[in-house]
């Protein structure tokens, strides 16, 4: 069985590139230099792209090998680097190739010193020791050329023939040779190059080329620190003190990082961070890191570097959240930058880090950063301005205490804010204003003055409550009063002419004109008598138009546009406000007049609703429960009886104050649940006395890790790796036991609906299959199987492929596939046809959580909520319900509220 052959660099396929392997060869036979050119580009191009075309190279060292151009040099090299250097049937390494590593170690000595360098290059690609050991002594001997070019590539070289399998044959002392070579070099790019082949030949040596170069490692170049980062990470990380040298390398190594972070480039310093961070855990060196991060987050102009930066810092704040919280004002000053992105990420970041201490100041910041947006003339100022309101918002709930200045700002929100946010906002209030009594008197004198700009029904709704259960002064009921009957408009809502003309509309002389016309026109005739607006007809396709009636909120009177659309429920939360405002009224007002007035204008707003609720050109009339909610408020204010009034003003709230409670303390048990759910230590877990060893050898940072690691074990921060055994239920038998090769799939579904086919292909014969391949085809035309590559197995050998399919969509059922091969005796291919997989893509769905703002924000853009209108001859929604119901044979799964017939 041979290897999968490893790819370095990717040609894309140019099908109108593609010729035969007659046409190939004709032209690399030919003198033409640049037809030469084109076809050793259309064999690479074949070649990465998994075609085969046998016998090319011994063309291509008869003809192409003795040119001199440098362009077909370095393609010929190119095309070495891909094409199968060993013979398929006995495994060795091709004669061709032998006569290749003979022009290779002419091209190490050549006198151009471009050829040299990339035919160095080349070599860090070959995997074959027996091309690469009759070159190992003229490459050693490019170390001593004279342009840096050449040595940088020679020890690139080295490194890449020691990791062989057989490379420290080949180079037994290549970690002496390498050192002596890095003392005396003076190019940077070859000083790098040299130390991480050091690396690779001997760790131990490139410790010690480190502690004895110490002092000196901040002037060296910038390559050559983030090289020696890099090793020092590596060796810290896999090899904690495991040795003396490794704990006086670490102790000495991270004094000198610590000085580098204020000392070195930009690259250099987050690199320091990033390697403190990754060796150690001492409260030192993070809070140091963390202020390097930030420093450079200020610094910085680049958006992608910031972004960088806060993908850092969001992992500290993860892992390390109690040092994080001294740094959050200096990352709030990047709200300044002019990215958008990057103000939500330091925003979403600093919600996560805000603690008692300091969520006074972040506020603080966030109303200057509102009041400064308010004369700003950016393109995404709006979005801008509600990523703070809900930033604030969150603020605020978490940390009740700092509600009470930025409640203007919230309760503004409510009128210009998304629906989902703003409907959190206005419930935030509503327990605020229970739990927080200090702060009732100025979220009703901004409710009141906002209530004109809100344009959900729903948020008018709580609102109202709002003002009906907490304006208790006299100040403040009679301004609510006002308020409601501001956004009321005159009453009736129309004018009994208006229902003459309604029904005059049915003569003949009007033929055309349908009950939702009228509507329509009648609608507009009354706002336009009410609010002065000058709006024109709408037809019956506009009326409900958000898009084209929203120029109707721009005036005081929205709850009248709301109720005149239809909305009763808003109506019956009207009428009980004013109920209780009223009933309220008569307990702080001295004088009757002024109570009997406000009573008789509230029951004529009443009346007037329930006469807007049976006119005829309604889209539906008021439905049963609206209507007795309003009857009962008129009854309730010609009524004398104390018991309900009683109950009006004080059961409610008590009620819902009982609710609050009951909220909190259940949020309070879940809290406990899962704190106590979450084992800290578990049965039979050995206990490490820390305090008992000897400190004589170990230093304050060794002492702070050994502390972190304790308490991460502890804390049970350190999580072993786990076998999914649910990928046992996803594995499908593709072919039988008795077919000539076996093959099983594990079929794996990402988030970004691609399927990714592993496929176990094992050769059940005694013969060598070539060019096995497994080929992919789904029923949908949007899916792109990628092709996979070529293989040869060995008799009873196995080998792992793996497929792409990708998808736009989860319409794709079910994969077709089939496995084809060559064998020694048979000139054909051969083929067997795999089982049919099916993709269920209930299969691969995960549960997930979704907060109420989440969910609110994607119920409103719901489909099933769109209003729909029909024309039919049925009045009674129930009617027509069952109607459909009988008629198609379905269950109703639909509210009725969400039919406007």
């Amino acid at each position: 069985m041979s290897e999968e052959s490893r790819c370095t660099f990717l040609v894309p396929l140019d099908k109108s590139c593609l010729s035969t392997a007659e046409k190939i060869k004709a032209d690399l036979e030919g003198s033409d230099v640049g037809a030469k050119v084109d076809a050793l580009k259309r064999a690479i191009m074949l070649l990465l792209n998994g075609y085969t075309i046998p016998h090319l190279l011994a063309t291509v060292v008869r003809y192409v090998v003795p040119s001199e151009e440098h362009v077909i040099q370095r393609l010929l090299l190119l095309y070495l680097e891909v094409v199968d250097k060993r013979d398929g049937a006995s495994g060795k390494v091709s004669p061709e190739m032998i006569l290749i590593s003979h022009i290779l170690r002419n091209n190490l000595q050549h006198p151009n010193e471009y050829i040299r360098g990339v035919t160095l290059r080349f070599l860090c690609r070959l995997n074959e020791p027996e091309l690469l050991e009759p070159l190992v002594p003229a490459v050693l001997a490019n170390l001593k050329h004279q342009h840096p070019f050449v040595r940088r590539h020679v020890f690139s070289a080295i490194s890449a023939i020691y990791r062989l399998r057989d490379g420290k044959q080949l180079l037994p002392d290549a970690s002496y040779i390498v050192g002596r070579a890095l003392v005396i070099e003076q190019d940077p790019t070859a000083r790098r190059n040299a130390f991480l082949s050091l690396c690779d030949c001997s760790q131990v040596q490139a410790i010690f080329y480190l502690l004895s170069n110490a002092v000196g490692f901040t002037e060296w170049p910038d390559p050559l620190q983030m090289a020696a980062l890099d090793f020092f990470r590596k060796v810290c990380v896999n090899h904690p003190h495991k040795n003396h040298h490794r704990r006086l390398f670490c102790r000495r190594y991270i004094e000198v990082i610590s000085s580098l972070l204020s000392t070195g480039s930009t690259a250099v310093v987050y690199h320091c961070a990033c390697t403190l961070l990754s060796v150690s855990h001492t409260p030192t060196l993070i809070n140091a890191a963390a202020k390097t991060y930030c420093q450079l987050l200020n610094s910085q102009r680049d958006s992608n570097v910031k972004l960088i930066i806060l993908d850092r810092l969001h992992e500290l704040h993860i892992s390390h959240r109690y040092m994080m919280v001294n740094f959050v004002m200096d990352i709030l000053r990047e709200l300044a930058s002019p990215d958008l992105v990057v103000k939500k990420k330091v925003l979403d970041l600093v919600l996560g880090l805000l603690t008692p201490q300091n969520v006074g100041d972040v506020v603080f910041a966030l109303k200057e950063e509102v009041y400064e947006l308010m004369y700003s003339l950016l393109e995404f100022a709006n979005e801008y301005y509600q990523m703070l309101l809900q930033a604030i918002h969150a603020c605020a709930v978490v940390y009740p205490k700092v509600a009470g200045p930025v409640v203007h700002l919230l309760l503004g929100f409510l009128g210009y804010g998304d629906v989902a946010s703003a409907s959190d906002v206005v419930l935030f209030m509503r327990e605020v204003i229970e739990t927080k009594p200090f702060m009732r008197f100025s979220i009703i004198h901004e409710l009141i003055g906002t209530l004109y700009k809100i344009k959900d029904s729903f948020i008018c709704s709580c609102a109202l409550w709002i003002l009906g259960e907490y304006s208790l002064s006299l100040f403040e009921v009679e301004k609510a009063i006002s308020t409601i009957k501001e956004s009321l408009g005159d009453q009736p809502f129309y004018a009994v002419s208006e229902e003459s003309e309604s029904i005059d509309s049915s003569k003949p002389d009007h033929p055309a004109m349908d009950s939702s016309t009228l509507f329509s026109k009648r609608l507009l005739v009354a706002l336009l008598n009410d609010t002065c607006a000058t709006q024109s007809a709408a037809t019956d396709d506009s009326i409900f138009n958000p898009a084209l009636t929203s120029g109707l909120f721009d005036s005081r009177h929205n709850l009248r546009f709301l109720i005149m659309s239809g909305d009763f429920h808003l109506a019956a939360v009207v009428a009980c406000t004013l109920a209780k405002l009223v009933l309220r009224l008569e307990e702080v007002q001295p004088s009757k007049v002024v109570t009997n007035n406000a009573s008789a204008e509230s029951l004529l707003i009443m009346v007037s609703i329930l006469q807007l609720g049976k006119c005829s050109y309604l889209p539906h009339p008021i439905d049963s429960d609206s209507y007795d909610r309003i009857v009962f408020c008129i009854r309730l204010l010609c009524s004398t009886d104390d018991h309900a009034r009683k109950v009006w003003l004080l059961s409610c709230r008590q009620s819902f104050t009982k609710m609050v409670i009951a909220e909190k303390q259940f949020m309070k048990n879940e809290k406990m649940k899962v704190k106590a759910h979450n084992a800290y230590a578990h049965p039979d877990d050995s206990i490490d006395f820390y305090h008992l060893r000897s400190r004589r050898e170990l230093d304050q940072l060794e002492l702070e890790d050994e502390v972190r690691g304790d308490l991460m074990a502890a804390t049970g921060e350190v999580m072993k790796g786990t076998y999914d055994a649910n990928k046992l239920k996803r594995l499908v038998q593709l072919t039988g036991f008795s077919d000539p090769v076996y093959a099983e799939g594990l079929v794996t579904l990402n988030r970004y609906y691609d399927i990714v086919l592993d496929v176990t292909v094992i050769n059940r014969t005694e013969e060598t299959l070539h060019n096995l391949c497994v080929e992919f085809a789904t029923a949908s035309k949007t899916a792109i199987v990628e092709r996979t590559k070529k293989y040869t197995v060995a008799p009873e050998a196995c080998e792992q492929i793996q497929a792409n399919i990708k998808m736009s969509s989860t319409n794709v059922g079910i994969i077709v596939g089939r496995i084809v091969y060559e064998t020694s005796d048979a000139m054909e291919l051969s083929e067997v046809i795999l089982k049919d997989m099916i993709i269920n893509i209930a299969d691969y769905m995960t549960a997930a959580t979704c907060s109420d703002v989440g969910f609110r924000k994607m119920w409103a853009e719901c489909w099933c909520k769109i209003k729909l209108k029909v024309n039919t001859v049925l009045h009674d929604e129930n009617e027509f319900v069952n109607f459909i119901i009988k008629s198609t044979n379905m269950t109703c799964l639909t509210p009725l509220s969400t039919f406007a017939l």
